[in-house]
């Protein structure tokens, strides 16, 4: 416990998921936590069970297509708090039905998810570097994908969002590492969010499963363990870099799974 002792944090998209996960487990590891969220409500809820644990918590509305939205939340979490310490641009998302290969892709949907996916991440550093240099320094952590990776089918403008994400991280982390400013990435796998239950049916499931390395899906803890340790100081030498927490997916040819049995 501790580990993040007396920091604070902003955390985007932080209603449901991967960024409530991780908030909770800001919080319980000491920080004071500002949940951001369109569903500003699940923020507020969120953050009031939080308090009820005895944690230092509150929600606060976030539009990430706005800048000035994301400007508000920056300079509420400093007014509440003092500081910011950490900021956690999680918030982020796709429309698959819209979201589609080059050829068929809604161009309306790209110009969105390059605003959701990767402006957003643009802006909420750009605000908050500065309340970071006031204090000394602090950890920028940045939702990134697998898919920023790895081409797929579909999806093409969230996974060229995504690897934009990756490398801006690394723009941030060199400009403003000597202000003792680190900023890392996460590239999650699949992980089995309310949403992901909600939208993928079973045999989706059961193909992420097939090529995992390990005999399951990961869950929003997965990332949110990761969170905690690029926000604390057990990471200070580490910047620039894209931690990939996705269960062995995307590491062999996926044919390996068909082809064992002829090995044997």
């Amino acid at each position: 416990m501790g580990r993040v002792e007396n920091k604070v944090a902003l955390v985007t998209g932080a209603a449901s998921g991967i960024g409530l996960a991780s908030a909770q487990l800001l919080a319980k590891e000491g920080a004071k936590v500002v949940l951001a969220d369109f569903n500003v409500e699940g923020a507020k809820a969120a953050a009031a069970e939080l308090k009820a644990q005895g944690f230092e918590a509150e929600g606060v509305f976030l539009n990430a297509l706005e800048e000035q939205s994301i400007k508000d939340a920056v300079e509420y979490t400093v007014d509440t708090y003092g500081k910011l310490d950490i900021l956690y641009n999680n918030v982020g998302g796709t429309n698959l039905h819209k979201d589609l290969d080059v050829v068929n892709l809604d161009l309306a949907e790209w110009d969105r998810l390059m605003d959701l996916n990767l402006k957003s991440v643009l802006l909420g550093s750009r605000f908050a570097i500065p309340h970071m240099q006031k204090v000394g320094g602090g950890s920028i952590i940045n939702t990134a994908s697998m898919a920023a990776f790895a081409s797929d089918a579909i999806r093409s403008a969230y996974g060229t969002s995504k690897a934009g994400v990756v490398h801006l991280t690394k723009y941030i982390a060199k400009q403003y590492g000597k202000d003792n400013i680190r900023c890392n990435a996460i590239a999650p796998g699949l992980i089995l969010t309310p949403a992901a239950k909600n939208s993928l049916p079973q045999e989706m499931l059961d193909i992420f499963t097939k090529y995992n390395a390990l005999p399951y899906n990961g869950e929003a803890n997965d990332i949110g363990y990761g969170v905690v340790y690029l926000a604390s100081d057990e990471s200070k030498f580490m910047t620039g870099q894209t931690l990939e927490i996705e269960g062995g997916h995307y590491q062999a040819n996926p044919t390996t799974a068909d082809l064992a049995k002829f090995t044997k």
